[in-house]
């Protein structure tokens, strides 16, 4: 059929609403026209509509910001696609993962969802800030993939072509990362290595040497590093201290040595005086001729022998004081060098089992607490206590009990997460400290050690000795102190204890 004018189509439109006895109202007059014209015409783009729902949609968040200034762009293009898909954005707020993919479904599966793109955008910002300046190609192609994600509606294909680029060249600056972090660790190994072997004489240095070893074995984290960071400021802070006395007590020392060479020197000033004196008397004697001559040479020869024998004895008697005090500055100089060794070992660590002390479990507690404030995760504490310890100390002796509580802390760091932290909180108590871990995961935690302990027995003189222990544990509330979380896990243990022991109990 011959396509016809509009303006026919028109004029036909008004007389069949005429013959109908129709409104003339839009709908009527188009659905007429489409019948006469035999055409579908496409409904008019309700701009005004769509600008008065984008005013009233919520606007708080980022992303609801991101997705109305979408909307906005989608109305001012009369871009129906673009806006079906910043609507199922708004939809998809907050669902799951699943729910998004199955609510996406009926998208264009040749663009990306808007959700998913600003998640991918935000990933790769992370990589680019973690790579730092080291690689500018990275960054450069970083920022344009992220720039692309963040548009309305980014294309699919061209989306793989910018994300194929970027990793491929992420790959080769990941590669010299790797190797760059090996080489370094390498590095600072043999730094280590040469520190210890060159200061064998000093303990305390010995001791800072195998710390820095330990904390540079991979996998490594910000808590080993922090830890060991915290252990060296306060060796530091012993040692300058010890080192002002032990530098005090060797200018002391220096300063007995020169008294006791000028000591010796004047003693044979002396010597050499009161040999001459003796010469020259032994020669007047030669030449004596009548008895009463003699007597003033004795006279003089007992005086110098009196003024030698006086000056000796005040030199013995000051020597000897010398003498002890040189013994009492080496005597301080060995007790500074004893405590600065046990400094080094004990700073924040129980010397028995190598655990946290209190100091170090107080610090460990802030920083943690610090942690969870700043992520909003939950942070939890549990306080264990070995059961029925004294028996076993009693039957078994002291030594073995020293034996059992390492035995019970080597089993509990296999078991532990890499961020998990352990503490001697005195005697046979221990706690333990759980980030990101609700309370209800922490009885679990504290569960698997119990069936550790009990799959691994204790051995004491070819004896199989069961060890057990009962615990608390509690999530710290916001704002709550470590003190009073201590103490609510403490009164939890004391309830597993009188359930029957070998129990945990959440506070």
């Amino acid at each position: 059929m011959a396509t016809k004018p509009a303006s026919e189509y028109a004029r036909e439109t008004l007389r069949q609403l005429a013959a109908r006895r129709l409104q003339p109202t839009p709908d009527n007059y188009l659905a007429i026209y489409d019948e006469i014209s035999g055409q579908i015409s496409q409904p008019a783009f309700p701009e005004l509509r769509l600008r008065q729902i984008a005013r009233i949609l919520p606007g708080q968040t980022a992303e609801q910001r991101r997705l109305l200034e979408q909307l906005n762009a989608a109305i001012d293009a009369k871009d129906w696609m673009a806006l079906q898909s910043t609507l199922v954005g708004y939809a998809t707020l907050g669902l799951s993962p699943v729910s998004t993919t199955v609510a996406n479904k009926p998208a264009d599966r040749d663009t990306l969802d808007t959700v998913f793109a600003e998640h991918l955008a935000r990933m790769v910002d992370n990589v680019v800030a973690a790579m730092g300046e080291d690689d500018d190609r990275v960054r450069e192609l970083g920022q344009e993939l992220i720039a692309w994600l963040r548009q309305p509606m980014p294309a699919l294909p061209e989306s793989e072509k910018l994300l194929s680029n970027f990793s491929y060249r992420l790959s080769f600056a990941a590669e010299d990362q790797a190797a760059i972090r090996a080489a370094l660790l390498t590095l600072l190994h043999m730094v280590f290595d040469n520190v210890a072997v060159l200061s064998q004489d000093d303990a305390w240095l010995q001791g800072q040497a195998q710390a820095l070893r330990d904390a540079a074995v991979p996998p490594l984290t910000l808590r080993r590093l922090d830890d060991v960071q915290q252990r060296l400021k306060d060796v530091i802070f012993k040692q300058s201290e010890s080192k002002e006395h032990a530098v005090k007590a060797q200018r002391q020392m220096r300063e007995l040595l020169a008294t006791f060479i000028d000591r010796l020197a004047q003693m044979d000033e002396s010597s050499a005086a009161y040999h001459g004196q003796l010469t020259d008397c032994a020669g007047r004697i030669g030449q004596v001729r009548e008895l009463k001559e003699l007597q003033p040479l004795l006279q003089e020869v007992m005086a110098a022998t009196q003024a030698m024998a006086q000056k000796s004895s005040a030199m013995r008697h000051e020597l000897r004081e010398l003498r002890q005090r040189a013994d009492t500055a080496n005597a301080e100089i060995e007790r500074l060098r004893q405590a600065l060794e046990r400094t080094s070992a004990q700073a924040r660590h129980d010397p028995l089992t190598g655990t946290l002390n209190r100091k170090g479990l107080d610090e460990a507690l802030r920083r943690e607490i610090s942690r969870s404030l700043r992520s909003d995760a939950p942070l939890c504490v549990a306080l264990l206590d070995l059961d029925d310890f004294k028996v076993l100390n009693d039957r078994l002796g002291h030594t073995t009990g020293d034996a059992a509580l390492v035995h019970l802390t080597d089993v509990a760091r296999a078991a532990m997460r890499p961020q998990d932290q352990l503490a001697r909180y005195g005697g046979e108590e221990f706690v333990l400290i759980l980030p990101n871990t609700t309370v209800e995961q922490g009885v679990q935690a504290l569960k698997r050690l119990q069936r550790e302990l009990s799959a691994h027995y204790f051995l004491s003189n070819d004896e199989h000795v069961l060890m057990t222990f009962s615990a608390g544990v509690t999530q710290l509330a916001n704002d709550e102190e470590s003190a009073v979380a201590l103490q609510r896990a403490d009164q939890a243990m004391y309830l597993a204890k009188r359930a029957g022991k070998n129990r945990v109990v959440a506070a």
